[in-house]
């Protein structure tokens, strides 16, 4: 039999994993191209020869998603596999129909073909949704692990925006890698939290490779999971975060209701600014679906270096930039200080984007009057500089996870705000990890 002709719908992410550790070498099936989506510019490249392997000299075109039927019909494609995350169930139908109309099978990938066993112990730490809380609480599981005397490794889900070959395997052990690397701002939010407390990251492509260089070098592999996939590895104890802000997202978003089905412990995060009632929803929900799994209610209170300078000020608001976009937050932890901290006026950037930043507000209209930190590649750098400059404002109250100073020239009085996880009554993670892997 002919192998079977196989297009993967991504975002430079999943789609890749799934073609490493599934397809590629596989006879059975032929890859004829990528398409890409949710992520800008990374379309119109190749998945490179030296990645995809012998069966694929010339490597594998990745295409704009808006191409798809074209392409199911020219390149003749038998099936098509979904392969990112991060988008409710009826979006994922949609394009099941879209695929099936135009002649071709779709699929799913699930946990038995696509996740890698370690030979360490694997802690993986995965969402709910984008924004749920799920970065401080992998940092407040590393320290934890830490401090149980085991060196830890954060394995991050993938960001591979750029020369897929040079980042075929990256680790991250100070700010001069992250320049090495040439990282985008989405990366460092990712990256420099570990980092400023001491845990050495990787990231990249090919992530068997990357987790059999890790292993070398640590007793632990914390999964640091992104866009609410599912953890690449096989994990000893899967923590899944659940954000009461949005109650009944638990059910309704891809893959996000494979992690609560899968949790081992759950993580109910912002439970200081949640409401009452969406805490309890979601405790409801979660524990219908998976009794089994512990629960942990978390708050991320806030930290500002000087509050007082927030009061009365007509102030810009930066959050992290996925948050906002494809995890559909219209406000984040400096929306919530600013109010907090007595601001006068949040100022609505919009009216001052330019170039690149517009273009994100008009394909995410419900961003809200808040500025989201995108920076996938200098030129939208330099336009969220710009946006910045442009606004009349009398103070930026930054909240993505890194400072953002350090990428750009804010010239304006700036104040970051910082968050972390704290658990709140018990069991607590320090418990349960102890009781998991007691202490080195």
């Amino acid at each position: 039999m002919s192998p079977i002709r196989t297009l993967i719908m991504g975002a430079a992410g999943r789609d890749f994993h799934n073609f490493n550790v599934f397809f590629r070498g596989n006879k059975d099936y032929e890859v004829v191209a990528f398409t890409a989506t949710q992520i800008p510019n990374i379309e119109g490249r190749k998945y490179p020869a030296e990645l995809a392997g012998p069966g694929y000299p010339n490597g594998i075109d990745i295409y704009p998603e808006s191409e798809l039927i074209r392409l199911i019909k020219d390149l003749k494609v038998d099936e098509v596999v979904f392969a990112y995350s991060d988008v409710p169930h009826e979006y994922v139908m949609h394009k099941a129909s879209t695929v099936l109309a135009a002649g071709a099978d779709f699929r799913l990938m699930g946990l038995k073909d696509t996740q890698i066993k370690s030979t360490k112990p694997v802690v993986s730490v995965c969402a709910v949704r984008t924004g749920s809380g799920k970065s401080q609480t992998t940092r407040r599981v590393s320290l934890i692990l830490r401090e149980m005397g085991f060196k830890v490794a954060a394995i991050r889900h993938p960001m591979p925006y750029g020369d897929l070959v040079k980042q075929k395997v990256q680790r991250f052990a100070t700010y001069a890698d992250l320049d090495k690397h040439e990282c985008t701002i989405e990366e460092r939010e990712e990256y420099e939290p570990h980092i400023d407390n001491g845990v050495i990251v990787y990231a990249g492509v090919d992530y068997e490779a990357i987790l059999r260089q890790a292993e070398q070098e640590v007793d632990i592999i914390l999964w640091d999971g992104g866009n609410n996939d599912f953890s690449f590895y096989k994990s000893d104890l899967a923590i899944v975060v659940v954000d009461p802000h949005r109650p009944g997202h638990e059910t309704t978003y891809h893959p996000g209701e494979t992690n609560i089905r899968a949790a081992d412990v759950f993580v109910i995060n912002k439970v200081d600014t949640a409401t009452p009632d969406n805490v309890m929803a979601v405790r409801s929900t979660i524990s219908t679906i998976n009794p089994h799994a512990i629960v942990i209610e978390g708050a991320s209170p806030l930290f500002v270096d000087n509050p007082e300078l927030i009061r009365g000020k007509r102030v810009l608001v930066i959050e992290d930039g996925p948050t906002l976009t494809h995890g559909e937050m219209a406000y984040g932890a400096g929306f919530v200080a600013a109010r907090r901290f007595g601001a006068a006026e949040i100022v609505d950037p919009r009216p001052f984007a330019v170039g690149s930043i517009i273009a994100t507000y008009n394909k995410y209209p419900n961003t809200g009057a808040i500025l989201p930190a995108m920076g996938y590649g200098d030129e939208m750098v330099r336009d969220l500089e710009k946006t910045i400059a442009n606004s009349d404002v009398d103070l930026v109250i930054s909240a993505t996870p890194i400072d953002l100073t350090r990428i750009l020239k804010i010239n304006k009085p700036c104040q970051r705000v910082r968050y972390e996880l704290q658990e709140i009554g018990l069991p607590t993670l320090k418990e349960i990890l102890t009781a998991k892997f007691g202490k080195k």
